[in-house]
């Protein structure tokens, strides 16, 4: 059947069209009666599906957008913080992908079912069609499920979408313990996520160390000894051997024939390319959808991009070069020329709160006799680091914890930077390639240089967007994708923009100025003002010497100072370790603050703030430096903000090591004060 060029929009269906502008404005939508150009027809929207439609409708071309699932476009790294409870679901959802006046029609829960290569159109579970002037598949990868016995039982689950996601939260409520089948990045995200639903979780990796493809046994065991210590167990070097129980999971048997009892399952053992939809249409396909050097299939009217494209032999299976696929294929679609020349995989990124980074060519490295390879490991074992060298040339790196120089060595991997023995050297003796040089700005950094990781946008391309009028935030993430997916580079595209960083005020600023000035002014009271007077009659109205002569009350006084000091020193461990218990550090800062201001005014109620003699003035000079400092010290943090935008350097690491510095008598004071009362 002969389609109509000017076809309307789906309309009746339960799923109603999410349109980004008016109908009657969309010359190739619903309303139009005069013969209009068909648009760029796009299956799939997620990352590499949004990008292909925001290059091409920023180059002016008509696009629709079919999305198969019943959600808005999501950002897929913020699926695991919704899983943990982290954020709420308006923060997974990609929003501002698309200027107002984009040329575009987006569909939600539009699974094309059919593409009629003859018409030049696709169909969907509606029965609806749309023509198409070029058509663009990325249609995504599923979760590949290994035959393990068992697998269909109730209470087995993936980590892969938003459905996923919504299951397991839901699940999250009632179960008693979850096994994590494979340990890799989606497999520890996901235990990561059950872990802080307080759900004991246990990970099952049945390679030798986590994270196999990214890592070598020595990172892999470093990331292990993180995750452990957050609570979850893992086991490495065994597969399941079967799911067990009467119509739904009640334990596990691995390899080694131990069994552990569960009632939850998630597995995460990998991914394939959605290729049915292409081999139903008669296209090429191998591992993935098979494209050449312009991500065209082997219908030239017909391209494919992202996790489901097949590039020489090659499926990648990973964000970035699925929007370096996209931007090629929107360019070629546009008439640029341009040829896709493959990805160097990059990971670098948080996985279960540690960094962890991997690039180019280190699969299996421990066994590769081609490389050569040197590696680091800092003294207290936090950090790891290793290089990968062919023939002088540095073709790939690993890490785990802290690396300063991750964003040169990035660039270098790229560039297949020589290495000299020098260099080797002092890479095996500090973890350094390159000697420490003052931080360079990113307006100096290479055009080819990556700034955003996560979408794989390069400081040139950047500069580009810029030069074409988005000199704001705002519409240089909506024009490059930058700083969309985790937000770490933002202050990076700050300074690109006004060679400024926005400051803002931390948490709490307010109260934290407020009590610090009280605590402040008391301090210097107690210093320089006379001590309050005893009273010199016993029929005195205001008998506040009562506190300070009273035995009962100096106790309690005394052991109230000597608790509220506790606690506010505590506020150290608190800056050093994460624990999920502990709260979050925003709010100790504040409880902090307002510690320091009661614990003057215990003090002048057990002393009247008599300085006293001796040991005792001793104590009393040291507890009101220590105050008068920490109060500083407040002050300076609650208006860092504007003294940094302002261009001046803050002062409030000078007035933190002052403020440690006096306290550290307090405590050999306070024990020899405690003891004189109670020995004399």
């Amino acid at each position: 059947m002969e389609l109509p060029r000017s076809h309307t929009f789906v309309a009746e269906t339960a799923i109603q069209p999410d349109v980004s502008v008016p109908l009657d404005q969309i010359p190739f939508g619903a309303g139009s009666d005069e013969q209009a150009p068909d648009p760029v027809v796009v299956v799939g929207g997620g990352p590499a599906g949004l990008r292909v439609a925001q290059e091409l409708t920023r180059r002016g071309l008509q696009v629709i957008l079919l999305n198969a699932e019943r959600w808005q476009p999501y950002n897929r790294v913020k699926l695991t913080p919704f899983l943990a409870g982290e954020v709420q679901i308006g923060r997974v959802y990609q929003a501002g992908a698309f200027s107002p006046d984009a040329p575009i029609a987006k569909y939600t829960g539009h699974t094309v079912v059919r593409i009629d290569r003859e018409q030049k159109a696709v169909t969907t579970q509606f029965g609806r069609s749309w023509r198409y002037a070029k058509l663009v598949l990325c249609v995504g990868s599923h979760a590949y499920i290994p035959p393990i016995p068992g697998r269909d039982l109730s209470g087995v689950f993936r980590f892969r979408n938003f459905d996923d996601v919504e299951r397991l939260v839901a699940r999250a409520m009632r179960a008693r313990r979850a096994v994590v089948i494979g340990g890799g990045l989606l497999g520890l995200e996901a235990a990561r996520g059950m872990s802080l639903r307080k759900v004991p979780t246990i990970i099952v990796e049945h390679e030798s160390h986590l994270m196999a493809r990214q890592l070598d046994g020595q990172g892999g065991e470093l990331l292990q000894s993180e995750i452990e210590r957050l609570g979850l167990t893992v086991k490495t070097g065994c597969s399941v051997r079967s799911i067990d129980g009467a119509g739904r999971v009640e334990r596990i048997t691995l390899s080694t024939g131990e069994t552990i009892d569960c009632d939850t399952i998630i597995i995460c053992t990998g991914i394939r390319a959605n290729t049915a939809l292409a081999s139903a249409a008669g296209l090429a396909i191998g591992r993935g959808i098979t494209v050449d050097d312009k991500m065209r299939t082997s219908d030239p009217n017909i391209y494919a991009v992202g996790e489901c494209a097949e590039h020489n032999e090659t499926v990648y299976g990973l964000v970035a070069p699925g929007l370096e696929q996209a931007s090629v294929a929107a360019a070629n679609i546009a008439g640029q020329v341009i040829d896709y020349r493959g990805s160097v995989p990059t990971t670098k990124l948080k996985v279960v709160g540690t960094d962890v980074f991997s690039m180019g060519d280190i699969e299996q490295l421990d066994q590769r006799i081609d490389l050569r390879s040197v590696a680091w490991r800092s003294p207290n074992s936090a950090a790891y680091r290793r290089i990968a060298i062919r023939r002088w040339h540095l073709v790939g790196a690993l890490g785990v914890g802290d690396w300063p120089e991750v964003n040169v060595i990035q660039q270098a991997v790229r560039d297949r930077a020589l290495v000299l023995p020098w260099q080797s050297r002092r890479f095996a003796r500090t973890g350094r390639l390159y000697p420490q040089r003052k931080p360079m700005s990113v307006t100096q950094w290479p055009a080819a240089a990556t700034i955003c990781n996560c979408t794989g946008i390069t400081r040139g391309q950047l500069g580009v967007a810029i030069s074409n009028g988005a000199v704001e935030l705002g519409a240089l993430m909506r024009e490059t994708s930058a700083s969309t997916v985790c937000g770490s580079c933002r202050p990076l595209l700050q300074e690109l923009l006004g060679g400024k960083t926005e400051h803002r005020p931390v948490f709490g600023a307010r109260a934290i100025a407020v009590s610090s000035v009280v605590a402040a002014v008391i301090a210097l009271a107690a210093a320089f003002l006379p001590a309050w007077p005893y009273s010199t009659s016993v029929d005195a109205a205001l008998r506040l010497d009562l506190f300070w002569i009273s035995g009962t009350w100096k106790q309690v006084t005394g052991f109230t100072l000597l608790g509220l000091a506790a606690i506010a020193a505590f506020l150290s461990i608190r800056k050093r370790v994460g624990f999920a218990w502990m709260g979050n550090y925003n709010w100790w800062r504040l409880v902090h603050a307002a510690i320091g201001a009661a614990t003057l005014a215990v003090l002048f109620i057990h002393t009247g703030f008599n300085l006293g003699s001796n040991l005792n003035r001793w104590l009393m000079v040291t507890f009101l430096l220590v105050a008068f400092s920490g109060s500083v010290t407040g002050m300076i943090t609650a208006r860092e903000h504007k003294v940094l935008a302002s261009g001046k350097p803050s002062r409030r690491n000078v007035m933190t090591w002052i403020h440690i510095i006096a306290l550290w008598p307090l405590p050999l004071l306070l024990a020899l004060h405690v003891m004189t009362v109670y020995a004399y």
